[in-house]
C-alpha cells in the first residue's frame, strides 16, 4: 500500500465513531423529514435510517456487498434472551437476515459452555432494511454482520439506561502492541474461537493485538484461525461477518478466507511505528462523498419504498 493512501486509510478509520463506546439515549427522537425526499442525489444513509421497519412482504434476502447494499426481509434480534441482551437500542441496529439472527441465537447458547460467561452482549447488526448508516460502519448493510462485545453479560437484566450508557471492556493494552494481561481471559479466546469455528462465518474481525493473544493461546486446536482477521479498531468488541446465504443471489461475497493462519511474521505489519502511531497527513483528507441510491444495487430502491 503506498504511503499516502495508508495515511488517508488510517485517517478515515482515526475519524470514525468508537461505535461500542458511543452512548446511547433512553428516548431517542425520529428523524425530521428530509426537505426533498425525492432528491437522487440525498445520501442513502438519510434515506435507510428513516426506515424504522423492516419490509413486511419480501422475501429474506441480502442484496449487493456487505458496503454497498441493503436487506429485505430483515428480522429482529430480541432485545433479551437467556444468553444475550442487545446494547444501545436507540440505535435500532439489531436486524438482520434470518441466518444472522439464528447465529447469534446459537453462539449465545454456546457461549456459557464454553467461556464461563453468562452471555454475550450484542452491539450493532443492521438497520431494519439494511442500507448505509449516519454514524459509525461502513459495512452491516445487508444484514450479515454483528457486533459482539468483548464485556461478558451480567447475570442480571441491565436497565434501559445501562444499555444505553455503559461503556464496552478495552482488553488491548495501552501500547497497542499486546491484549492487556488484567483484563484478557480465557474467555475471551473461547468466545473468539466458538464463533469464528461456526461454518456459517466468513470473517471474524478483531484489533492485531487480540489476534496475536489467540495465535499465541490457541494450542493445538488451531482451526479456526484462518477466518480471524485483524482489522483497525475493535479494542472493545470483535464483528463477526456471515458468508452470503442460500436465497439471496444478488449477495456479492467476498474472497475466501484462505488457510493460513495470519500468525507470526504475517502480523508484524501491524506492530509497525508507523502503523501504531502514524504521522498526520500534510493535508486533511478530503471526506468521501456519501453513497447515493445510484451507488446501490437497483433492487435496494424497492426495499427502500416497500411496506
Amino acid at each position: 500500500m503506498k504511503p499516502r493512501a495508508l495515511l488517508i486509510l488510517l485517517a478515515l478509520f482515526a475519524a470514525a465513531p468508537a461505535g461500542a463506546q458511543d452512548k446511547g439515549t433512553v428516548d431517542p427522537k425520529p428523524l425530521p423529514p428530509l426537505a426533498h425526499p425525492d432528491d437522487p442525489k440525498n445520501p442513502a444513509k438519510e434515506l435507510f435510517a428513516r426506515k424504522p421497519v423492516a419490509t413486511k412482504d419480501m422475501a429474506a434476502r441480502s442484496i449487493g456487498f456487505y458496503t454497498h447494499g441493503c436487506l429485505a426481509g430483515g428480522v429482529a434480534l430480541p432485545i433479551n434472551g437467556k444468553t444475550w441482551q442487545v446494547m444501545r437500542l436507540s440505535r435500532n441496529r439489531n436486524w438482520g437476515h434470518p441466518e444472522l439472527i439464528a447465529f447469534l441465537e446459537r453462539l449465545a447458547a454456546k457461549v456459557p459452555k464454553v467461556s464461563g460467561w453468562p452471555g454475550l452482549l450484542v452491539g450493532d447488526m443492521s438497520q431494519p432494511r439494511g442500507g448505509p448508516m449516519l454514524t459509525g460502519h461502513a459495512s452491516h448493510q445487508v444484514g450479515l454482520d454483528a457486533d459482539i462485545w468483548l464485556t461478558p453479560m451480567p447475570k442480571n437484566q441491565l436497565s434501559r439506561e445501562e444499555r444505553e450508557e455503559m461503556s464496552a471492556t478495552m482488553v488491548v493494552a495501552p501500547d497497542r502492541k499486546d491484549v492487556d494481561p488484567k483484563v484478557w481471559t480465557h474467555g475471551h479466546l473461547a468466545v473468539i474461537k466458538a464463533a469464528a469455528e461456526d461454518p456459517k462465518v466468513e470473517r471474524v474481525f478483531v484489533n492485531a493485538a487480540i489476534k496475536k493473544a489467540l495465535c499465541r493461546e490457541a494450542g493445538k486446536d488451531r482451526a479456526f484461525l484462518h477466518k480471524v482477521r485483524p482489522w483497525w479498531g475493535h479494542d472493545y468488541h470483535f464483528h463477526v461477518r456471515m458468508a452470503c446465504q442460500p436465497g439471496s443471489p444478488d449477495c456479492k461475497a467476498q474472497d475466501p478466507a484462505g488457510e493460513a493462519e495470519g500468525c507470526g511474521h504475517d502480523l508484524d505489519y501491524w506492530f509497525k511505528d508507523s502503523i501504531l502511531h502514524p504521522p498526520p497527513p500534510k493535508e486533511p483528507p478530503k471526506p468521501r462523498p456519501p453513497l447515493t441510491m445510484a451507488d446501490l444495487p437497483a433492487a435496494c430502491k424497492q426495499v427502500l419504498v416497500a411496506p
